[in-house]
């Protein structure tokens, strides 16, 4: 499950322009990266209670029925 949703997110944030890898253990984590600028963010899927969520640095939380809002975020955030 973990990583279905975060290849739903990897397909936004690839719609935007924005460059990602799986990474980590059995691929548990999604790395996105800003081609124009290289920042770079690590996001996690996780299940909390019986909700799936994303994660990621600097307090980044969304339900994963977000991720278009998610990528949204992250592509100004990696600019």
């Amino acid at each position: 499950m973990r990583r279905r949703h975060l290849a739903v997110l990897a397909r936004e944030v690839e719609a935007r322009g924005l460059s990602w890898r799986l990474a980590g253990p059995e691929e548990s984590l999604l790395s996105v990266a800003g081609p124009r600028t290289r920042r770079q963010v690590m996001v996690v899927a996780t299940l909390f209670g019986d909700a799936w969520y994303y994660l990621w640095p600097g307090g980044g939380m969304a339900g994963v029925a977000e991720a278009a809002d998610v990528a949204e975020r992250l592509t100004r955030l990696l600019g």
